[in-house]
């Protein structure tokens, strides 16, 4: 009898990245918050590729656009092409030290924000947003240590029987 894998602590995670995401701070904090929804994603799409794809990061990028009452498609699109990278590159990304997977997700970070300055440019809404850096640079310094919880609750859900 093969095991079977729970999904809902993934997506407890990804529920939980977006109410943080989407929660009021000052705004001199704002600008450091790290885009956990992107990580929470990034990861997921590492570890569990069979579950969490291309349909995940639509769904949760269309709840970013209305949450944040931003172009309607455009956390959708970088999502989709953040989540299609980290899908496609999941085999080798996952065997890299921690220091250059640190690097990758900086680099898919740095993907999914030029997408968003990229596509709010071409609707002619906004002009070239260095306030991201902070962001990009906080979830690069974040993502061993949000790395290292998934793990554990990822490890801890497969290690567990699931009896139907």
């Amino acid at each position: 009898m093969a095991r079977a894998v729970r999904t809902w602590p993934a997506v407890v995670a990804l529920l939980l990245a977006v109410a943080l995401e989407v929660m009021p701070l000052p705004e001199t904090l704002q600008a450091l918050r790290p885009p956990l929804p992107t990580m929470v994603l990034v990861y997921w799409a590492m570890m569990w590729p069979e579950r969490f794809g291309l349909l995940t990061a639509f769904v949760l990028g269309l709840s970013l656009d209305i949450l944040h009452g931003q172009l309607l498609g455009e956390n959708a699109f970088a999502l989709c092409v953040v989540t299609y990278m980290t899908l496609r590159f999941h085999l080798q990304i996952r065997i890299f030290p921690l220091w250059q997977l640190t690097m990758t997700v900086f680099a898919l970070l740095t993907l999914n924000a030029f997408l968003q300055v990229l596509v709010e440019g071409i609707a002619g809404l906004g002009t070239l947003r260095l306030q991201q850096w902070p962001r990009i640079i906080g979830g690069t310094l974040l993502w061993p240590v949000l790395m290292g919880i998934l793990d554990r609750v990822r490890v801890q859900n497969e290690s567990s029987r699931v009896s139907y």
